[in-house]
């Protein structure tokens, strides 16, 4: 209509002016489009490249993508891994008559499947790659299948935490677990633990990620820890628990005090202790307490001999005799003025201890 109206003018220079209207519109629309296209693209990551005047135009990643994969493989993969003993559960979407439920992986970590000549490896994938692996030998049957699978119940990695703890069990791991966490879930350690913390490491069955695990040097099966480190977090003695692994907290070294004390008793030796502090702990001495007589009686490591140390406990509360450092086992003898049994105070720090253990028949 617009048209219509410019070109019934007479007028040359009316025509002349609605040409040019439409040559600048036409531009401003060509300039418009790209200026849209120019931001659309400018949104795309481009390598950093050099010009001939060495600037640099695009963008400033020049990170390959060979490059990033290497970067993604490089960090450390929690990931579970199927294992001997860990039942599966096999879903193929439309295919009702080749899924499987509760497929138990066989101690050299195969598995079994409808249609499939040969046993499939699933020990040491995760569920992600094992249900490709499967999708991979139904290919030839069918279209695109469609494979999920679920670890059912962990069964392969089981570790035990025996000794001085709170409560004795084994644990099935389902993801990677350091020394101090699987402490925690044993209660932690109990009263009568030391001061070490040892693991002894299992022959793996199958070596998922050490191709030389059959190498392995055997003085690396047992490694030993202090427990103050371990619980206070230290990475040089909180290491990752591996499947397999036996955790065992000895129970410390213990030292006996009997005689005319006020509370006998059993002290474990979590560090060096005298015998004038053990004295003390077990409530101190009674009267008529022969204290220039105190015994005590140690067996010789690696010996069944046994010898007597007599120790004036008098001198070392005034500073004239050098206070003893005692050691695993020795039995501190606190005598009387009088005559009173050894045995008997021994048997009644021990009776206790015996009386509180159930009975169980021998048949």
């Amino acid at each position: 209509m617009f048209e219509k109206s410019f070109y019934k003018s007479k007028s040359p220079g009316g025509r002349k002016a609605f040409r040019q209207i439409v040559v600048d519109g036409t531009l401003v629309l060509a300039l418009a489009a790209t200026g849209l296209v120019a931001s659309v693209n400018a949104q795309v990551a481009t390598p950093m490249t050099s010009n001939p005047s060495g600037e640099t135009v695009g963008n400033t990643n020049t990170q390959t993508p060979a490059a990033a994969v290497a970067v993604a493989t490089s960090q450390p993969d929690d990931r579970y891994r199927i294992g001997p003993g860990d039942i599966l559960d096999i879903r193929i979407f439309n295919r009702p008559n080749l899924s499987r439920d509760a497929v138990r992986v066989e101690g050299n970590g195969m598995i079994r499947m409808p249609l499939v000549d040969t046993e499939i490896q699933a020990a040491c994938k995760t569920e992600g790659e094992l249900a490709a692996e499967i999708a991979s030998r139904y290919i030839k049957y069918y279209k695109n299948p469609q494979v999920d699978v679920f670890i059912k119940e962990y069964h392969s990695k089981q570790v035990a935490v025996i000794g001085a703890v709170n409560e004795q069990s084994r644990f099935e791991l389902q993801r990677r677990i350091r020394l101090l966490e699987l402490l925690t879930f044993a209660k932690g350690p109990s009263p009568k633990a030391g001061q070490t913390i040892n693991i002894v490491h299992a022959p793996p069955a199958l070596a998922c990620e050490n191709s030389n695990a059959g190498n392995e040097d055997p003085t690396k099966a047992f490694v030993s820890y202090k427990l103050s480190q371990t619980l206070q977090g230290d990475s040089r003695a909180n290491p990752f628990i591996e499947p397999g692994d036996t955790i065992y907290l000895p129970e410390a070294d213990q030292v006996y005090v009997v005689g005319n004390v006020f509370t006998p008793l059993t002290i474990s030796l979590k560090e060096p202790i005298t015998i004038s502090r053990a004295v003390a702990m077990a409530g101190g001495v009674k009267q008529d307490t022969k204290k220039d007589k105190v015994r005590i009686v140690r067996q010789e490591p690696g010996s069944a001999t046994k010898r007597e140390i007599f120790v004036d406990l008098s001198a070392i509360e005034k500073k004239r005799a050098e206070d003893v450092a005692l050691l695993p086992n020795d039995i501190i003898d606190v005598p009387l003025s009088g005559s009173k049994s050894f045995m008997r105070s021994l048997l009644q720090t021990v009776a206790p201890t015996v009386s509180s253990l159930p009975v169980r028949v021998i048949p």
